[in-house]
């Protein structure tokens, strides 16, 4: 069965998409920690990051690296936490946080955003790759 990630890479339920590359896609997190909470992950359906082989591991992690100068352009933080749990959904997913402080990366405190604070939101963090 597919994942939620996969259905979203497939177009099958919508997302405030930030980047795609060939192989990878970020989006912002629904039920995010903070303002401009972004999932990067690989396209193909791969349950653990460690699974990954070398290739495309690095190829995620130049992809996050590029969204997260992105990130930390448009969204005021001290600087931009990365977090790889792998619980929550079995596709591997990088997880890129603008933080102030150790708390915000503890997945405890979520923002609320309305639909057109997300659609800006990524358009900004688009505009600034």
């Amino acid at each position: 069965m597919s994942s939620i990630f996969t259905k979203i890479v497939n177009g099958e339920i919508p997302c405030y998409k930030v980047a795609e590359e060939e192989q990878f896609l970020a989006f912002l997190d629904v039920n995010p920690n903070a303002v401009g909470h972004t999932l990067c992950i690989p396209k193909q359906e791969i349950d653990k990051l460690f699974d990954m082989d070398e290739e495309l591991y690095l190829g995620l992690m130049r992809f996050s690296k590029k969204v997260a100068a992105a990130l930390e352009k448009t969204v005021p933080c001290e600087r931009i936490g990365m977090a790889v749990i792998g619980l929550e959904v079995p596709h591997a997913h990088v997880h890129l946080i603008p933080i102030h402080e150790m708390n915000e990366m503890r997945f405890q405190n979520k923002v609320a955003l309305t639909k057109e604070e997300f659609e800006t939101l990524a358009t900004k963090i688009q505009q600034n790759l």
